[in-house]
């Protein structure tokens, strides 16, 4: 993928600009598991009718580009957190939003869920400086339950980017990529997620940020984060004692989620998220730095029966592809998938070797490989992703999408310093991540019927 400095400049600038209110998805209810031991959340596309963004003017194909968009700028931001190994810095959002209540009594909000973030934090009374929301903003004062940190906290120390305001209270401070920012007091709250059957689960002193400085391309129909990734102050971690470090999502694939109002994807937390089953595979999930972000082991991808080996010229501890394990990072906030460059130009040698159709150029020059197409589909090789212990085979419509009418390009692109493995590769298949045992499992799902 190659373009013009100009160009490039003027993309990038689209992106950053873009990014908040570009990227956002609605959720509908909460269901309560049958024993008591876990819970499911449906979760809405951004492109669902379900959605308050959803546009029904807008072609599937754009809708489809403008996620493609958003997995660009994604993909700089993870590159800028790579620098620093405090993980709450982190990259913008992706692509759902959870409904939570929090305090007492209880208070809705609604945030983005995010897997490459760990603080979860929503706007708070008074504000300083907040962004425009739709909904009321929490106010503290009318909460029984909330109460904040001090200083001196092994909650406050954890962040790494604190400090103390106001005699005794721990103040964080976030700064994303496009300049974007939210400070606040750090404090405890009951947090509740209620269920459509009426038996609410309620977790108390969650810890969480109470916005009152917050600033940028923030989108009025949302109030915050809820941090979903593998760090200390993470919701998945906090929960520990209550959902035993499991939680697992199913994910639709997209030409469903715009079109079909009544498919939604699923996150499951505790014995909810359990995935078992004669089909099921499973790979280590790698610790290391930053510890936010979910890090694979992929050892290579077959096309066809022609097998190419992960390699990367970028062998560096200070990024993704560094160290002999964890190459890859896990996400569901990004669309597309990334992999290395020296890696990605082999793949793309057996690719257009395999596939017999009319390549046309990428009139955008975002993708690398394009082809024509009547109907929206190519007869392309089967691709398999090989993880260590688990092999994914990938269904056609991950890996060629149709990116505007008549045009259909691949999916997988060239990376500089990250490696992703994104949300439409990860489609139909109930995906668990056991932060115990340390590994996360795939099972082909019809995500619509699950």
């Amino acid at each position: 993928m190659k373009m013009n400095t100009k160009a490039s400049t003027l993309f990038f600038t689209f992106v950053f600009l873009a990014i908040f209110h570009l990227s956002m998805v609605s959720c509908r209810k909460i269901i309560n598991n049958r024993d008591g031991n876990g819970f499911t959340l449906d979760l809405i596309h951004r492109d669902s009718p379900l959605s308050p963004y959803y546009n029904p003017s807008i072609t599937h194909s754009k809708r489809l580009r403008n996620a493609f968009i958003r997995s660009f700028s994604r993909e700089s931001f993870f590159n800028k957190s790579n620098d620093t190994i405090q993980s709450d810095i982190i990259p913008i959002p992706g692509e759902y939003l959870m409904k939570i209540s929090i305090g007492t009594p209880a208070f809705e909000i609604v945030a983005i869920a995010d897997t490459g973030s760990d603080l979860t934090w929503t706007q708070c009374k008074p504000c300083t400086s907040c962004f425009k929301q739709t909904a009321p903003i929490f106010d503290s004062k009318k909460s029984s339950t909330y109460k904040t940190i001090g200083c001196n906290a092994e909650e406050c120390a954890s962040l790494g980017t604190s400090s103390c305001v106001r005699g005794n209270i721990c103040e964080y401070q976030m700064s994303y990529g496009d300049q974007s920012q939210t400070i606040g007091d750090l404090a405890f709250e009951k947090f509740t997620f209620p269920s459509t059957s009426g038996n609410n689960v309620s977790i108390p002193n969650v810890v969480f940020g109470c916005g009152h400085d917050n600033s940028g391309t923030f989108n009025n129909y949302t109030s915050g984060i809820i941090g979903l990734g593998g760090g200390e102050v993470s919701i998945v971690n906090q929960l520990n004692k209550q959902i035993k470090g499991k939680f697992s999502y199913c994910l639709i694939p997209i030409p469903l989620q715009s079109s079909n109002s009544n498919a939604t994807s699923h996150i499951n937390f505790g014995n909810s998220a359990t995935v078992s089953g004669s089909n099921v595979v499973s790979t280590p999930l790698i610790k290391k730095e930053p510890s936010t972000f979910y890090y694979l082991n992929l050892e290579g991808i077959t096309v066809g029966n022609k097998r190419v080996e992960f390699k990367s010229s970028k062998i560096d501890s200070s990024n993704a592809f560094g160290g002999d394990e964890g190459n890859i990072i896990i996400d569901s906030g990004t669309t597309l998938t990334f992999l290395p460059n020296d890696f990605y130009l082999n793949l793309e040698s057996i690719l257009l070797e395999s596939i017999n159709a009319t390549r046309i150029d990428d009139p955008s020059g975002t993708f690398g490989i394009c082809y024509e197409s009547k109907n929206g589909t190519i007869n392309a090789p089967k691709i398999v992703a090989h993880f260590t212990d688990a092999d994914l085979v990938l269904a056609p419509s991950s890996t060629f999408a149709e990116v505007e009418e008549g045009l259909v390009c691949l999916t997988l692109v060239p990376a500089e310093q990250i490696a992703i493995f994104g949300n439409l590769a990860q489609a139909n298949f109930l995906i668990g991540y056991d932060l115990v045992a340390n590994k996360v499992s795939f099972k082909p799902t019809d995500c619509t019927k699950y």
